[in-house]
């Protein structure tokens, strides 16, 4: 017995001891990125929104179905809705959910509801009555704006949710003021010609334009809030049970938009820098990164409502030149197969971003040679706002793409925890564990849950294996909760997909585990092919060409598709569970 208290108090220890990996990734910062950042700069959103808006109040600030939108004009609007959100009694900290695609809407309702001193809760716009149901119930919201192609989900979802306002808006409605007459056909075409409005009945909702008319006639009061108070509800973790909301601050948020000016200042200049924005700007990726970042740079956002659209996507790219895009790597393998985009004219392109997801080497290998720059890859998590890693956007500098994630952001800690407790060293996997002012406050009304992830020294165990190199940069291996155990030994999903994607006939792929009555799990793969005639026996002769015996698929299903999030990841889980049911039934 006082072996084993000894052997416990010497884990513990060692856990809180500062490993060798603590701060080496500093020397392998870009000229000119510090290692800390001044969290202290603004104390709200809405403040620093005011500063940005105020200076680039001339630029364009958003583009959509061919019309623009300034940021002088977004301030005012933005400004409206905040002011009508106020005068149907919404007071400082009330929840207001926004369940909009990438439109002229999502920005206005943003800004305004954070300029209101609401705060915001992010709803998939393609959610079932059931999970939006649970959203709204969660989080209890009293408002939301709601696109009317979704209002007929929100009315079924309705019962039990605490909402008394409704706001719905259309596609067309805000591409030009007064009349309008674009906005107008546009609405009739989708509503009357291609029926993407299904009939619904919301007694109580008004149109966000005469929400926005009414709101422009009222005072805006002044929302009291500090940086420390909540300004998202940002819901997560649907795909491995019910969601749950991470409180994000505003401290939280602003904390990540200065870490990654400051990484990315000596790339981008103060000319106005056009971005592609095709995932949505309600997932935590690309609101942080397109609507916030790109804000305080007076960038240009060229919306997609559908980025699975490819080819609509590139008819709205004809006449448009971008100098950067975020996306992952299921979208770049889409756009990658277009012969349209692999037409285009990059000379202009300065940074590709990716995140959300890993980006396969077969993919950005083949970006690579399309547009002659390479996918800077980072990590991130909704968490923790969500960037904690990313790799040096200085491109003469880049390492080639080798699966790193990159180097912590400047006022980030990174260690990785073994099994037993004890942090690792260099070199070392273990579980990825992050500490910095990005890291949310906790789980809206989940105190368990939160202390299973977030401990009391301010530590996130993100549920990733990664591993450090001697010059700090991190390779994740996999999710914690996918790995592959076959006879005993690890199997990561993401390297058996990494080299099915290498043959040039496939053009996406998931691996899972599935039960084996010898080894425990075999490895199975699920292929979506390019080329018709791919056949299980050549995946699997190339599978043995790369990797070692028990890591080999034992079986491959080909699939016209793969089941994904809304924002393109694959879903391993769902795939698992097919797979599951499936032989409970045989």
């Amino acid at each position: 017995m006082a072996a084993q208290l000894q052997a416990q108090t010497t884990a513990r220890g060692a856990q809180h001891a500062a490993p060798d990996t603590d701060g080496i990734w500093y020397a392998s910062y870009p000229a000119g990125v510090p290692p800390e950042i001044d969290v202290t700069q603004y104390e709200t959103i809405s403040q620093y929104f005011d500063e940005c808006v105020s200076q680039f109040s001339e630029r364009v600030a958003y583009v959509s179905v061919g019309a623009s939108l300034t940021y002088g004009a977004l301030a005012r609007k933005a400004e409206a809705f905040a002011a009508w959100l106020q005068g149907v009694g919404i007071a400082p900290g009330e929840r207001v959910a926004i369940m909009l695609p990438n439109t002229f809407q999502y920005p206005v309702a943003l800004f305004g509801a954070l300029k209101a001193g609401a705060v915001v809760v992010n709803v998939n716009p393609l959610y079932t009555p059931r999970e939006l149901a649970h959203q709204l119930k969660d989080s209890g919201a009293r408002a939301i704006v709601v696109f009317e192609n979704f209002a007929k989900t929100l009315e079924e979802a309705l019962p039990g949710t605490r909402i008394e306002h409704i706001a719905v808006t259309g596609l067309g409605d805000l591409l030009a003021d007064g009349l309008n007459l674009k906005g107008r056909l546009l609405n009739f075409v989708l509503r009357r010609v291609k029926k993407m409005v299904p009939n619904y009945t919301l007694p109580n909702a008004v149109r966000l334009r005469a929400a926005l008319d009414i709101g422009a006639r009222r005072t805006l009061a002044n929302a009291l809030r500090t940086s420390g108070d909540l300004a998202f509800l940002q819901y997560t973790g649907g795909t491995t049970g019910v969601a749950k909301g991470a409180m994000l601050t505003h401290r939280n948020i602003l904390a990540n938009v200065l870490q990654a000016k400051a990484w990315s200042a000596s790339q981008l200049s103060g000319e106005v820098e056009t971005v592609l924005t095709p995932l949505p700007l309600y997932h935590i990726y690309s609101l942080t990164v397109n609507a916030l970042i790109f804000l305080g740079l007076g960038g240009r956002n060229i919306l997609i409502a559908n980025p699975r659209d490819t080819k609509r996507m590139m008819m709205i790219l004809r006449r448009e030149t971008f100098t950067g895009i975020t996306a992952i790597n299921t979208l770049y393998n889409a756009l990658l197969d277009s012969e349209a985009f692999r037409r285009r004219d990059f000379s202009a392109l300065k940074l590709a971003m990716a995140g959300g997801m890993a980006t396969q080497k077969a993919v950005a290998d083949r970006f690579k040679a399309v547009t002659g720059q390479p996918i800077v890859e980072g990590y991130g998590l909704t968490e923790c706002s969500p960037i904690v890693a990313t790799n040096p956007v200085d491109l003469q500098n880049m390492r080639d793409f080798e699966g790193s994630i990159g180097l912590p952001v400047p006022s980030t800690q990174v260690r990785f925890r073994r099994e037993d407790g004890t942090w690792a060293n260099i070199g070392e996997p273990g579980e990825l564990c992050v500490k910095g002012p990005q890291v949310m406050l906790g789980y809206w009304n989940r105190p368990d849950e939160t202390a299973q992830v977030l401990d009391a020294d301010g530590w996130l165990a993100t549920g990733d294996i990664g591993v450090m190199d001697a010059q700090g940069f991190i390779k994740l291996i996999d999710r914690k909760k996918d790995m592959i155990i076959v006879s005993g030994f690890n199997v990561y999903p993401s390297e058996i997909e990494d080299v099915v994607a290498m043959h040039p006939d496939v053009r996406e792929v998931a691996a899972i585990g599935v039960p084996d009555p010898v080894q425990g799990e075999r490895v199975k793969v699920f292929v979506v092919a390019r080329d018709p005639s791919l056949t299980a026996d050549a995946v699997i002769a190339h599978c043995r060409r790369q990797l070692t015996g028990y890591k080999v698929p034992r079986v491959v299903e080909f699939r016209e598709a793969l089941p994904q999030t809304n924002v393109g990841k694959i879903l391993r889980r769902a795939l698992r569970d097919e797979e599951i049911a499936r032989q409970r039934a045989a």
